[in-house]
């Protein structure tokens, strides 16, 4: 019986994924920078304080995540969500391959950072991460005021 119920639950999972995988539209112009990096919350020194270590863990890693995404781009965008098309670059399949290869070597840069900083981070100082935390934020902030100017 429990073969059953694992063999319907992987088939079911199949169909879904073809189902989704159907549906994408392959042409769609993909986001230069991804929709996923921003932050919607600042925090300040009282509140970052507050926190527990581990809390501030994943806050830093978050923080690092978008970071990562934007920085390196914003000679192109400063936002997510601007294509190639939007800045006026030739949609040719040599800049779609250049941008999925970029998106693909920053996705593995982040899984393995991701990994080593959960290792890390919980022997550093509370404070140097507060301050880590609060430097990516400002960082973010000024990102932000640039995309207004």
């Amino acid at each position: 019986m429990k073969v059953k119920i694992i063999l319907f639950s992987i088939f079911m999972l199949a169909i879904s994924s073809y189902k989704s995988n159907a549906q994408t539209k392959p042409n769609m112009p993909q986001s230069i920078i991804s929709t996923s990096a921003s932050i919607r919350t600042y925090n300040d020194d009282k509140t970052l304080k507050a926190m527990s270590k581990g809390e501030l863990v994943e806050l830093y890693i978050e923080r690092m995540k978008v970071i990562v995404r934007i920085l390196p781009k914003i000679g192109l965008a400063t936002k997510p969500g601007v294509t190639m098309t939007d800045l006026g670059i030739p949609d040719t399949s040599d800049n779609k391959k250049a941008l999925d290869l970029e998106k693909d070597a920053t996705q593995t840069y982040l899984d393995i950072t991701q990994d080593y900083l959960r290792k890390m981070l919980p022997f550093c100082d509370k404070g140097q991460l507060i301050n880590a935390i609060l430097f990516y934020e400002q960082t973010l902030k000024a990102l932000r005021d640039l995309e207004v100017q």
